[in-house]
């Protein structure tokens, strides 16, 4: 059979068009979805789409508190122990008063309580012309009143049965004596070496006291121990002690620690042997601090 060349060519030619045609079909599909990750600098509304809402940052703990009195905000570096060093406290009452699960945790920019929570407040009552008024008076103002005999006690005139209240004054008042006050604490040397290097505020926070490894460390005073461990950097084994709501005294570098978090020492009892850790040579590193900060010892120890 014959079939004009023409015929072929023009059918070749539309072949080749189908399959043009069907490629392009392939390769122009659809536009890319946009799933709202534009960057679009157009205030954030609630449904809008292509726009990203931002999650606001959530504050760290105790941020309201910063720059307040009896705060203190966390720096890069900070531990629970430095910090109750710092402040004149124990790291466990900070972990309490701060409600930490973790005493390990804490973030740069966290506000923290360092100084005890308001002391409960009682009620006392005190007669007028008008009647009763309560005034509130701290627990620590109150001093427990000495107990009298029954011989000695002053009888309730007849009059206060009827609901008067009188005011009887002792025939021979005696003075109140005043409680003892918060420096009135009688420092011992905590050993019986040669003083090496004195207090420097900027470079030396207490005294060096040399001696040779195994030597007695002893309390300077009564108190209570409020951290015993290697965990403040420089200290190597420390030992602090807390005599009252004043003063703390640490005894770093030890060779062994002889007391446990939470014990009460007495004055002169030995705490620890002395050592080098953290140290170039054996000694002992004491400080005084006074509200937290480091104070001259030679201003509370006995001369020698």
């Amino acid at each position: 059979m014959f079939v004009s060349r023409g015929l072929v060519m023009g059918f070749t030619v539309a072949m080749a068009g189908l399959v043009l045609s069907g490629c392009g079909t392939r390769l122009n599909k659809a536009p890319v979805e946009d799933r709202g990750t534009s960057t679009s600098s157009a205030p954030a509304q609630s449904g809008q789409p292509g726009v990203v809402v931002g999650t606001p940052i959530k504050p760290l703990p105790g941020a309201e508190n910063a720059g307040k009195p009896g705060y203190y905000t966390v720096k890069p570096g900070d531990t629970l122990i430095r910090i109750g060093l710092e402040s004149g406290q124990s790291w466990k009452d900070l972990a309490r008063w701060n409600n930490l699960d973790n005493a390990n945790l804490i973030e740069v920019g966290q506000v923290l309580r360092v100084a005890p929570p308001t002391a409960a407040v009682a009620a006392t009552a005190v007669a007028s012309d008008n009647g009763v008024v309560t005034r509130p008076v701290t627990s620590s103002t109150v001093a427990p009143a000495p107990a009298a005999s029954a011989a000695s006690a002053p009888k309730p005139p007849a009059s206060a049965a009827s609901g008067t209240v009188v005011a009887v004054a002792p025939a021979t008042p005696a003075p109140a004596a005043a409680p003892a006050g918060e420096d009135d604490i009688a420092f011992i040397w905590p050993a019986s070496g040669s003083l090496i290097a004195g207090f420097d505020e900027a470079r030396n926070k207490g005294f060096d006291i040399a001696g040779k490894a195994g030597e007695p460390v002893l309390a300077a005073a009564d108190g209570r121990v409020v951290y015993a461990g290697a965990g403040l950097r420089g200290y190597g084994n420390l030992v602090i002690l807390k005599h009252n709501n004043t003063f703390l005294t640490a005894y770093a570098h030890n060779q062994s620690l002889l007391v446990k978090e939470d014990q009460a020492v007495r004055k002169g009892q030995k705490i620890a042997e002395m050592g080098n850790t953290d140290a170039d040579r054996v000694k002992l590193h004491f400080e005084i601090r006074r509200q937290g900060k480091p104070v001259d010892p030679s201003r509370y120890l006995p001369a020698r």
